[in-house]
């Protein structure tokens, strides 16, 4: 692969059964002038027909009809942007009716023996040689409900294929039907039974299921690729080797750090998607000396406690108890007596995976890290048996071990980023993907130290078709940090005209304000999503009727009683939410790696969680804005710091050495500035906190030294060289690029 041959910018698009690649086609020519080098396309091949995600796949060997086929796709290739493809290694899905799925329906009809077998990662010793699929909605007797019709069984919407020389009875069959809360006779994504593990660690299923991907690269189509979780496969490491062996090219992978771990080296891949630098993005902008202050008001109007640990840990246990049964039943089969030493070192487990290999000695990190988790494992559990638990997940079977590493990453997801997150949330931008809620902030230094040690060609972004909240969302938040005494006092006001529950009100204030404009349909579509996925008066499991009126209700009053309020709030924050969007914006594309922008994020976008931040996007807006001669505000300054910077990243190249620069020891600079160079021919400056830097009365004297040379700031134009005052570099633009003259 050659240097050439790696994206210097991409952008991401979500495609739908309403854009498609002709679509996506149609935007070529805008994207190429915004200054990325490649198109980063979501999952391309055939999915449930009205799925607007593409993660649900069904057919291996077709490129997706809804988006026009694989003409339209290389027709999208011949467009001029190379393609980025989205691959989904870990799953398939489990449609309704289930003959959507033609391996599955193999499998399902012939049993351990089918042609498909070894495709899925079935349990069939756990299931008396039947797969369990968890589709029965009653308590009603399931043979009077389920029909024959010739060689299918019908239950309602589901299709079953009845066995080969059977005569349609329902215990006959090599699956049985049960409640769909009880756990599936298969590996699963995290706690979705209707996605079903692949075993891609299997050559055969290797070859089968990439092929149409492998081909579309050898001819060139597809450019590069995104590795969808990883972490749930038997051998992520060996899988990698051989994606990269069969395909090389720029390759990155959904890998979710956790603060301060890093990628294996030996994972023959480019880098992450980027979370792991979104994160500590984030945490720049965020004053942390608000902690305490922010943690105080968060206990005060939730009740919650004000350790986080105490509420990772519950919702850990919690999911593990309610959606896990069946994983750790198959990952104690064979040690019963070690269930529950399992269960707590499941819990205590910070990371998403050991790297533990079977056969191989464990790495120094990972036996420090699993001795770690033992000793908080080893405080609920028999500390003997958490002992022997670790033993075998260090070196024992090839089961256990890799067991433990699948069962890993369902648990962190489910328990920290779908519980523990909606449950603690002091200042709620802080809750990301891979994020630590209790992690205040990073200095310029921990930052300078953060992007010295990263993998040149990994992949950086602000905001993704997963994260929890858009930029320029966690923009506003960051003010927060703040301006915590005022917030604090408007919460206050507001909760005393609008209140429904403690635990999910301040969640609730702390969101509208930040996306504010909303209409009342989403903000509730939000909140019933966000109670759901905490889990502590409702779950996606437990609905209640009574409840989810009530938060529907509590979205209309709160918009309509305390609206004008809300948006005086925010329009306050705004003057501080933009620097940190351009500044957070800036710093993201020129720091080290490739950076993703996620369609629309080039101009501001408040988006929610999935399905909030799939919204279609006005495309004929942005293209409207980079074409005009003169425009003013938020949209069209963030839109000139991502084409600045992404034409300049094109016009640099790659591997420019990451050189941070000093903004003084003391004073403005130091407190509220952030500048870096890339090789001899950028700098990037960019302001922090900016409502400590207005209390102090700005700038003051405050300069920072240039690099030797003469440098001209692309974005407002002017032309500087030597020391020079932070208040004249930016005067026009809360950030500066300069490139040399």
């Amino acid at each position: 692969m050659t240097e050439s041959a790696k994206p210097t910018a991409t952008y991401r698009l979500q495609l739908t059964p309403d854009f498609g690649f002709g679509d996506a086609a149609a935007l070529a020519g805008y994207l190429a002038e915004l200054g990325v080098s490649h198109l980063y396309l979501s999952p391309i091949l055939q999915a449930v027909p009205s799925s607007l995600h593409g993660y649900d796949v069904t057919d291996h060997t077709r490129v997706r009809a809804e988006f026009g086929g694989v003409e339209a796709l290389r027709g999208l290739a011949a467009a001029g942007l190379p393609l980025v493809v989205d691959i989904v290694p870990n799953h398939m899905t489990v449609p309704v009716p289930e003959s959507g799925n033609a391996r599955l329906w193999d499998v399902l009809k012939h049993g351990p023996e089918a042609a498909s077998a070894r495709w899925f990662d079935i349990d069939w010793s756990g299931g008396g040689g039947k797969v369990a699929m968890p589709v029965l909605g009653g308590d009603t007797d399931v043979e009077s409900e389920v029909v024959a019709d010739g060689d299918v069984l019908r239950y309602y919407d589901h299709e079953f294929p009845v066995r080969p020389g059977g005569d349609g009875r329902l215990e006959e069959q090599y699956y049985r039907l049960v409640q769909w809360r009880e756990p599936p006779g298969y590996r699963r994504f995290f706690d979705v039974s209707s996605l079903i593990g692949l075993r891609v660690e299997d050559p055969e299923v290797f070859d089968a299921t990439h092929e149409v991907i492998l081909s579309l690269v050898a001819e060139g189509v597809i450019s590069g690729l995104r590795v969808d979780h990883p972490d749930g496969l038997a051998d992520p490491r060996g899988y990698l080797a051989g994606l990269r062996e069969r395909a090389p090219v720029w390759t990155v992978a959904e890998k979710i750090l956790i603060d301060g771990e890093r990628l294996p080296g030996d994972w023959a891949c480019d880098g992450t998607t980027g979370y792991d630098a979104l994160n500590v993005v984030t945490r720049l902008f965020v004053d942390p000396a608000a902690a305490r202050p922010l943690i105080d008001t968060f206990v005060r109007r939730t009740a919650y406690p004000a350790d986080y640990e105490t509420i990772r840990y519950e919702a850990k246990k919690q999911v593990l108890a309610q959606f896990f049964t069946g994983e750790v039943e198959r990952l104690t089969r064979d040690v019963p007596e070690l269930r529950d030493a399992m269960v707590e070192l499941l819990a205590a487990m910070p990371v998403y995976r050991a790297y533990t290999v079977p056969g191989e000695e464990p790495p120094a990190e990972t036996v420090r890290l699993l001795r770690a988790a033992a000793a908080d494992a080893a405080k609920h559990a028999d500390p003997a048996a958490v002992d022997a638990a670790v033993d075998l997940v260090l070196s024992g079977p090839a089961e256990t071990v890799t067991r433990f590493q699948q069962t890993c990453g369902p648990v962190m997801a489910k328990g920290v980023e779908d519980t523990a997150l909606y449950r603690w949330y002091p200042l709620a931008c802080l809750n990301e993907v891979g994020g630590e809620p209790d992690r205040f902030g990073v200095s310029p230094a921990e930052f300078h130290a953060y992007c010295a040690g990263m993998a040149p060609y990994t992949m950086t972004t602000l905001s993704t078709h997963d994260t929890k909240r858009s930029e320029d969302v966690r923009a506003r938040l960051a003010v927060l940090s703040e301006l915590h005494e005022e917030w604090a006092e408007s919460v206050a006001r507001w909760s005393e005209q609008v209140s429904f529950d403690p635990k999910l009100d301040y969640f609730a204030w702390q969101n509208l304000m930040a996306v504010w404009p909303i209409s009342v349909e989403r903000f509730g579509d939000y909140l019933y999503k966000a109670a759901r996925e905490a889990k502590t008066s409702i779950s996606w499991i437990s609905p209640d009727a009574a409840y989810e009126k009530g938060v529907r209700d509590f979205a209309a009053r709160a918009i309509d009683a305390c609206g004008p309020s809300v948006a005086a709030f925010t329009e306050r924050v705004d003057r501080y939410a933009q620097v940190n969007s351009l500044g957070q914006k800036l710093v993201q594309l020129m720091m080290p790696g490739i950076p993703d922008v996620y369609q629309g994020s080039e101009t501001t976008d408040f988006s929610l969680v999935d399905p909030d931040n799939r919204r279609p996007v006005d495309f004929a807006y942005r293209r409207s804005l980079l074409g005009a001669a003169r425009s003013d505000g938020w949209d069209a300054a963030k839109l000139l710091v991502t084409t600045s910077a992404l034409r300049l990243r094109a016009r640099l190249g790659h591997d420019q050495p990451y050189v941070p620069i000093g903004t003084g020891e003391d004073g403005a600079g130091r407190d509220h500035a952030i500048a870096f160079a890339r090789g001899e021919d950028a700098v990037v400056v960019a302001t922090r906190l900016p409502v400590g830097l207005r209390r102090r009365g700005g700038w003051g004297p405050a300069t920072l030294t240039l690099p030797p040379g003469r440098w001209r700031d692309v974005l407002a134009g002017a032309r500087h060289t030597g020391r020079i005052p932070f208040a004249h570099l930016l005067g026009r633009y809360p950030v500066a690029l300069l490139e040399r003259d």
